[in-house]
């Protein structure tokens, strides 16, 4: 029983802004795993595909080392991408440039590794699916000589930034050609995979390029901070 008036605790949360990558840095990125050493056949053909994959397509990195080549459907343009971070699959729409460079790795993928649709997309030497550990390793390790200055609250550019520029870039295009951006907020919640439209407003609340866009709109949906964020 309560004898006296507890406090009323208020949780602040900050949303830490992104690294949002330019053009020629995504462009360095994948030239940068080009020119990984070959410690066996697929090596840097495939970090580039993944990288490529998930700054194209805006995936989690979960999401794009659970691929199979049963979720790879290159003659449809589309990938599957299935039971993600909230219990869903979704089938995502890809550009045709990106049709292409898949279709490259693909090609040189199934002349060494496993082709039943079972089998990991992106193959690691062992013929299983990339750890993610090891990809962050690899993607820390590429950073210095690119010569990148984080431009978020983080200490460096990460792997995840390439799904926040996605997202960014897309909504800035949409802005520009002057589509609904209301419409187009639920197209990219539906894309991204978010449990709520809220995920993708406080998913970009804390992005300079669309302050000005989103930021009003935020309001809307601000009693939902306290509920968490989205990823």
């Amino acid at each position: 029983m309560r004898t006296e008036r507890e406090p009323v605790i208020t949780l602040h949360i900050e949303r830490l802004a992104p690294h949002i990558y330019t053009h020629q840095e995504i462009i360095q990125l994948l030239d940068a795993a080009d020119r990984l050493s070959l410690t066996w056949p697929l090596r840097a053909l495939t970090y580039r595909n993944l990288f490529g994959l998930i700054a194209a397509a805006g995936l989690r990195l979960s999401e794009a080392l659970k691929l199979t080549l049963g979720d790879v459907d290159l003659r449809a343009a589309a990938i599957t991408v299935r039971q993600t971070k909230f219990h869903k699959s979704r089938c995502l729409p890809i550009h045709p440039s990106t049709v292409r460079e898949l279709e490259l790795y693909r090609q040189a993928r199934d002349r060494c590794q496993s082709t039943e649709d079972r089998a990991p997309f992106f193959v690691s030497h062992d013929g299983g699916h990339l750890p993610t550990r090891t990809v962050e390793n690899v993607f820390r390790r590429l950073q210095p000589g690119l010569g990148w200055r984080a431009r978020g609250d983080h200490p460096y550019p990460r792997i995840h930034d390439l799904r926040h520029t996605m997202a960014v870039r897309r909504l800035q295009r949409w802005r520009e050609s002057g589509q609904s951006i209301d419409h187009a907020m639920f197209w990219l919640c539906t894309y991204l995979g978010h449990a709520k439209i809220s995920d993708t407003y406080w998913y970009l609340s804390g992005i300079p390029e669309l302050m000005d866009t989103i930021g009003a709109r935020f309001e809307r949906f601000v009693g939902v901070v306290g509920q968490g964020g989205a990823s």
